[in-house]
C-alpha cells in the first residue's frame, strides 16, 4: 500500500448529515457560515435534520452578497429523499423533494442532485415510468439541475444504477476505505462511464478518527473484536510516526485515481480546521508498509443481500 502527498485540496467536500441536528441556533449558524467560507463545496440532502441542514445552509446563504451567494450556492451538492411518511419514491416525489430543498437553500438552481438511498424501491420501480430516475432526468432536462448521481452505500445496489448510463455521479460511502474497499470495481466501471465519482466516509464515521472505543461503530453497525484489534494497531502505527490518524484514513481516497471527491461529515468549524490539517500532513511511505503489516481488514459491511437487486 503506497499513497502519495499530492492529493487535491479542492477534491474535499464537507459534509453537512449533522448540521441542524440540534437545531437551529447561533452555534449551528456559525458552523454554516465557516462551511460557506470555506470555498469548498457541500454536501447535504432533504433529509438531514429533518431538512434544517438546508435550511440553516439557506439562511447562512442568505447573508451573502448577490454574486457571492450564487458562486456559493453553485457550491452546494443536495439529494432528493423518499417521502418521510410514506416511503413513497416516485417521480413526483423527487419533484417535491427538489422543490423543498430549493426553497430551504433560497436558490432556484442547483448543480448537481442525487437520488439518495432509494431503499424503499426496487430498482425496476425508480426505472420504470412515473419513477424516481425519470423525475429526476426531467429536473436536469428543464434545467433546474445541471447533474443527477446516485448516492447510496450497498455495493450490488449502486452498481445497477451506476450500470444504466443515466447519471453524471456516483456517491458511495464506507466502502473505500482503510478498512473495506469494496467499492473499488464500482468506482472504476464509474470513470471507464464517464461519470463523477464521489467517496463518503473515509472514516468509517469515526471509528478510524476516534479509535476503538467501547461503543465504536462502522458503517453504522457495532465492530467485532477482530476489528477492534486491527483498529487498536492502526493507532498505534500512527502515533509510532507522529502522525494524525485522520490523515492516514484520508489519504487513500484524496490520492486515488478512482476517486473525483471525498466527502467528509463536519460538525462544527474546528471539525473543518482538523480535516483540513489533516489533509495537509506529510505522511512517510514507510506507514504504509507498518498498516500493510497489520494484516488483513475484517470489515464488518456484508451487502451480499443487495446482490441481484
Amino acid at each position: 500500500m503506497a499513497f502519495s502527498n499530492e492529493s487535491d485540496h479542492g477534491a474535499l467536500v464537507l459534509g453537512t448529515s449533522s448540521l441542524g441536528a440540534r437545531g437551529l441556533d447561533e452555534a449551528a449558524l456559525e458552523t454554516a457560515r465557516a462551511l460557506i467560507g470555506s470555498g469548498l463545496r457541500i454536501d447535504t440532502s432533504n433529509a438531514y435534520a429533518g431538512g434544517r441542514s438546508e435550511q440553516i445552509l439557506g439562511l447562512a446563504l442568505a447573508t451573502l452578497e448577490s454574486a457571492e451567494r450564487d458562486a456559493a450556492a453553485s457550491r452546494v451538492i443536495t439529494k432528493v429523499d423518499r417521502d418521510p411518511d410514506t416511503g413513497v419514491f416516485d417521480a413526483s416525489r423527487v419533484r417535491r423533494s427538489c422543490e423543498e430543498s430549493l426553497e430551504r437553500l433560497g436558490v432556484d438552481h442547483i448543480s448537481m442532485l442525487h437520488l439518495h438511498d432509494p431503499y424503499t424501491v426496487t430498482v425496476d420501480e425508480a426505472f420504470g415510468p412515473g419513477g424516481a430516475v425519470e423525475g429526476l432526468v426531467q429536473l436536469k432536462q428543464e434545467g433546474i439541475v445541471d447533474a443527477i448521481g446516485i448516492a447510496a452505500g450497498p455495493v450490488p445496489l449502486v452498481r445497477r444504477y451506476v450500470d444504466s448510463g443515466a447519471f453524471d455521479a456516483v456517491l458511495c460511502h464506507n466502502r473505500f476505505t482503510l478498512v473495506d474497499r469494496s467499492a473499488s470495481d464500482l468506482f472504476a466501471a464509474a470513470k471507464d462511464l464517464g461519470m463523477t465519482v464521489f467517496n463518503a466516509a473515509p472514516f468509517g464515521g469515526d471509528l478510524l478518527v476516534r479509535g476503538p472505543r467501547p461503543d465504536a461503530r462502522y458503517d453504522y453497525r457495532p465492530i467485532g473484536d477482530a476489528l477492534r484489534l486491527w483498529t487498536a494497531g492502526f493507532f498505534r502505527v500512527c502515533t509510532s510516526y507522529d502522525i494524525s490518524a485522520a490523515a492516514a484514513a484520508l489519504r487513500p481516497s484524496t490520492t486515488s485515481p478512482l476517486v473525483d471527491h471525498t466527502v467528509v461529515g463536519v460538525s462544527s468549524p474546528q471539525r473543518i480546521a482538523e480535516l483540513l490539517a489533516a489533509h495537509s500532513e506529510n505522511i512517510p511511505d514507510a506507514l504504509w508498509s507498518a498498516i500493510d503489516a497489520l494484516g488483513p481488514v475484517p470489515s464488518p459491511i456484508d451487502d451480499t443481500e443487495y446482490e441481484g437487486a
